[in-house]
């Protein structure tokens, strides 16, 4: 039987985990796709990614570099001289940890796989939610890709955006990933540290209140917890 194929992206944190999960529960072979672009947690990304994909079976796998995002610079993700803003969950200005058209650069990098591999899905585990609603974690940008994924790929290639996170929110997915299994506790969200997670930047504080909210102990451990 042919089994239906995605390339799923996953950075190793908690959100593409879930989404991960979510891709195999509805019966997709997953290849999954990592991306290294300078970011200051790397190496740590990286290993949670290959501890997730692991856990969930997944052995088709490719990591790319794409280490131009921090050449260009214009993050705090990928730039050391600007520092890391705390969070500030009630700002409605995008923070310093946006990386300019990221997604634009990975959901290219997943259609050219797709096409290649005969997958018909691309599951991206973006949430509206993060970081004040970064501009391309908006559904408006993912149903314009695809229309654009529809134009430049060859006729008879039909490949579909999958977003199944992108309105929920921290709470939410946190339940979702319990109710899947996701590996909750492999997963890195930190956006500054490598070893012990921050508790401080956006990702950690987005991170703590949605395990919070759930009523759920989050396993991994933090430098300090607002």
């Amino acid at each position: 039987m042919n089994q239906k194929k995605a390339i799923v992206m996953m950075s190793g944190g908690m959100d593409s985990s879930v989404c991960a999960a979510i891709a195999k529960a509805e019966g997709y072979n997953i290849s999954a796709l990592h991306i290294n672009y300078g970011q200051r947690t790397q190496e740590r990304e990286l290993r949670a990614f290959n501890d997730v994909a692991d856990n969930l079976g997944i052995s088709q796998r490719m990591v790319v570099d794409i280490g131009y995002l921090a050449r260009i610079g214009g993050s705090s993700l990928t730039d050391n001289l600007i520092p890391v803003s705390k969070a500030d969950l009630k700002s409605n200005e995008i923070p310093t940890s946006y990386v300019p058209f990221r997604n634009a650069n990975i959901l290219a990098i997943a259609t050219s796989w797709a096409e290649v591999l005969g997958a018909t899905a691309l599951f991206i585990g973006a949430v509206e939610e993060d970081g004040s609603g970064y501009p391309d974690c908006r559904s408006e940008f993912f149903e314009a890709f695809e229309r654009m994924i529809k134009l430049g790929t060859k006729p008879e290639t039909s490949i579909r955006i999958f977003t199944p996170l992108i309105h929920l929110s921290k709470k939410d997915i946190v339940i979702r990933g319990i109710e899947l299994n996701a590996p909750l506790h492999l997963t890195w969200s930190c956006y500054a540290s490598e070893d012990i997670a921050c508790g401080v930047c956006d990702s950690c504080a987005l991170r703590l209140r949605g395990f919070e909210q759930a009523g759920i102990s989050d396993t991994i451990q933090y430098a300090t917890i607002q």
